[in-house]
């Protein structure tokens, strides 16, 4: 159980240190805050801080094999992706 749990936390570690091909503008900030994960599912409450404007959000997480299958995320206030990053979101 604890793989899946560290598999979250290097994710959202990995989102901090810009570490993907993709780039996502703004000076934004990533902090877990609670990480939970199972076999199967996990959560990471994290704060966000984007131009010294702190909040939180949630990240719900489905694991396979070792992998992560699926992310889901959650922010507490709706806003328009920068431009070019449309394809990137959905809304709920």
């Amino acid at each position: 159980m604890g793989g899946n749990r560290e598999l979250a936390e290097r994710f959202i570690a990995s989102l901090e240190a810009r570490d993907w091909d993709q780039e996502y503008p703004g000076d934004w900030h990533l902090r877990p805050k609670v990480v939970i994960a199972d076999e199967q599912h996990g959560v990471v409450w994290f704060e966000w801080n984007l131009d010294g404007h702190i909040d939180d959000a949630m990240a719900f997480f489905e694991f396979a094999d070792g992998l992560i299958t699926r992310i889901t995320d959650f922010w507490p206030e709706p806003y328009e992706p920068p431009s070019g990053r449309e394809h990137l979101t959905e809304r709920w």
